[in-house]
């Protein structure tokens, strides 16, 4: 009999009239008329480039060999020039989320403990939990705090068995960026106290301003960088984890994907960032208009209120707990009426039951069809 894994994830249970879960994504997945406002992907990019640049290396054939396996050279460079951190090493891997794993894998030892926001995304603490003793899931979902991770909260909660803060900027799910003070302070923090600092800048393209800790504590800190958001390429898993020399050549330890990165996501990404000039006004300007037509709609309703208005990422939080709506009951009605949505459980094990995460990187017609439907909805499940 196989025995449980002690830090094994919770299975996902599947939803009545499905198998499994994984049945029930296929059948979003494949819905093509789903309005997609569930999962903070991006579907604003009406050019081809990224899609002609992987078509050419479909053609070329090079899927017929392994790449290098830490990535091709010429990505490697531009994702290091769009972070202006030229003087730092990386390598490409398989999504942010393997890059996450590799991060945690690498530089937490059986008697750390890791610092990380509730809400947040739940996948780094999962990680975190198989090699450190502990994760401190830090209550952020308050005023007093800004809904986020603060440098006094971190001091609070920490100790001498601290090895690791978790610093999602953006935040997933709830929008709050950090200021420089903030970031300069985290990096104070790292820096006094010898321990590493993880920025999951996931979402930084989609923020008004954003400040990299890298520039203030180098040696301390690792950067999680994804092309799923704002390049709009989450389905072809491609991301990097940038960091000094010293703690790549660590890092270069654990890796497992000796034989490389799909290829054919690497030459995408490669246009995806010479392109990024012509395109990244449009989709951040569009996505930082959209939230204005879902906040207009969260105003005609009461008892809702959005958690942290304006967003800097592409997704926001609407607090439903006022009107006395289940988010599970909402994301249900909304996904019946062809809108996909996110319940809080997703991202937070003590707050879950509080909100609905939304995000709209989508049509502004998909956001309007949503604010139209999210008012009916907040009329028939009030209690």
């Amino acid at each position: 009999m196989i025995p449980k894994k002690e830090h094994g994830k919770k299975l996902r249970k599947a939803p009545k009239g499905f198998k499994t879960a994984n049945d029930f994504f296929e059948e979003l997945f494949l819905d093509k008329d789903l309005i997609w406002m569930g999962q903070n992907t991006n579907h604003l990019h009406d050019e081809n480039f990224v899609r002609d640049a992987m078509i050419k290396a479909v053609e070329s054939k090079d899927y017929c060999k392994y790449p290098p396996p830490e990535g091709l050279s010429e990505l490697k460079e531009l994702v290091l020039k769009d972070l202006d951190l030229e003087d730092m090493d990386l390598v490409i891997t398989a999504g942010a989320t393997t890059a996450l794993y590799y991060c945690m894998s690498d530089l937490l030892s059986p008697n750390d403990n890791v610092i990380s926001p509730d809400p947040g995304y739940l996948i780094i603490d999962n990680f975190a939990s198989r090699f450190a003793k502990e994760v401190k899931s830090i209550p952020i979902y308050n005023e007093e705090c800004g809904y986020k991770l603060t440098p006094d909260l971190v001091k609070e909660n920490m100790d001498e068995n601290t090895g690791l803060i978790i610093l999602i900027d953006p935040l997933n799910p709830l929008g709050g960026a950090y200021t420089e003070d903030e970031i300069k302070e985290f990096a104070k923090i790292a820096k006094d106290n010898d321990l590493f600092l993880l920025h999951d800048i996931t979402y930084r393209d989609f923020s008004r301003k954003h400040y990299l800790a890298a520039n203030y504590a180098p040696e301390n800190t690792i950067t999680v960088y994804s092309f799923s958001k704002i390049f709009g390429m989450a389905g072809i898993r491609v991301g990097a984890l940038v960091s000094t020399h010293e703690v790549m050549n660590s890092v270069r330890q654990v890796l497992i994907d000796d034989l490389g990165t799909n290829v054919i996501a690497q030459y995408g990404a490669i246009e995806a960032l010479k392109s990024k000039p012509d395109w990244i006004d449009y989709v951040k300007d569009t996505t930082f208009n959209n939230q204005k037509i879902i906040k207009d709609a969260v105003d005609e309703c009461d008892g809702v209120f959005i958690v942290r208005y304006p967003s800097d990422a592409n997704m926001l939080a609407i607090d439903l707990s006022g009107a006395n709506i289940n988010p599970k009951d909402m994301s249900k009605y909304l996904l019946e009426r062809n809108v996909f949505t996110r319940e809080g459980q997703y991202t937070s094990k003590k707050f879950g039951d509080k909100y609905l995460r939304v995000s709209f990187s989508v049509p502004p017609e998909d956001v309007k069809v949503f604010a139209d439907e999210f008012k009916k909805a907040v009329k028939v499940l009030r209690k």
